[in-house]
């Protein structure tokens, strides 16, 4: 890593360390979070409760001056650990070369995601090794066309509930939920962590989690995209 990259990391994590969480004060306010409305459905894949996540980026995908903007979503989501009751930490572990396959790793990558038919231009694949819900290890796709430093840090904020359980609400309120869709390629939606709509969803997965470890919806040993049953994951671009 160079001299350059590494100062503009331990900058953002310091200013990040000392931040207040954006949606703490409010995570309480569960009435209105209706699933649907203004809240995320939660489903399958989901990281084990009380664990710590190493996120890694692919160095080659990204100049020093797009991670930032990649991290300021794990931070955010990070900053919440408590508020949603999964006790999952998120630790960026650095940059690296190929893509992690190690327990409870998660890459942020670029692949060739988008196209007209899905209209989507961000995945998670996810892995268990057990067959269940839980994730082994997950990469987070952005296609090369996501090039706006704003909707960069809106993608893997997206992607990033994939992993917490929540599945997609297209049809929510704007703003309601990190679990909405862009509207325009490389056009932010403004949401770079989680709402406390989104907080008391994954709140509520992660108690069902505690009583309960579904079987992956398509089998043992699959790599998938995250949501693709019962419902599609991708977050849509819809191009001018």
């Amino acid at each position: 890593m160079g001299a350059g990259l590494h100062r503009v990391i331990v900058l953002f994590l310091f200013i990040g360390l000392f931040a207040s969480p954006v949606f703490s004060q409010n995570a309480g306010k569960l009435a209105a979070c209706n699933a649907g409305e203004r809240a995320p459905a939660f489903g399958f894949w989901t990281w084990g409760s009380n664990t710590r996540i190493d996120v890694y980026i692919l160095e080659a995908n990204f100049t020093p001056e797009e991670v930032p903007y990649l991290l300021k979503p794990v931070l955010l989501w990070d900053a919440e650990w408590q508020s949603t009751g999964s006790g999952v930490r998120l630790h960026y572990a650095g940059t690296t070369s190929a893509a992690r396959e190690c327990r409870n790793c998660l890459t942020i990558m670029r692949a060739p995601v988008f196209n007209q038919k899905t209209r989507h231009g961000s995945e998670l694949k996810a892995y268990s090794a057990d067959g269940t819900q839980l994730v082994t290890y997950a990469a987070i796709l952005l296609d090369p066309a996501l090039t706006d430093s704003q909707t960069l840090t809106n993608a893997v904020a997206h992607e990033l509930g994939h992993s917490f359980g929540l599945l997609d609400c297209y049809n929510c309120k704007d703003r309601s939920t990190v679990m909405n869709k862009l509207k325009r390629m490389n056009q932010s939606n403004g949401m770079e962590g989680p709402t406390p709509c989104d907080i008391a969803q994954v709140r509520r997965a992660y108690k069902q989690l505690g009583t309960r470890v579904s079987q992956s919806p398509i089998g043992i040993n699959a790599s998938v995209d995250e949501g693709e049953e019962p419902v599609a994951d991708d977050t849509p671009i819809v191009p001018r």
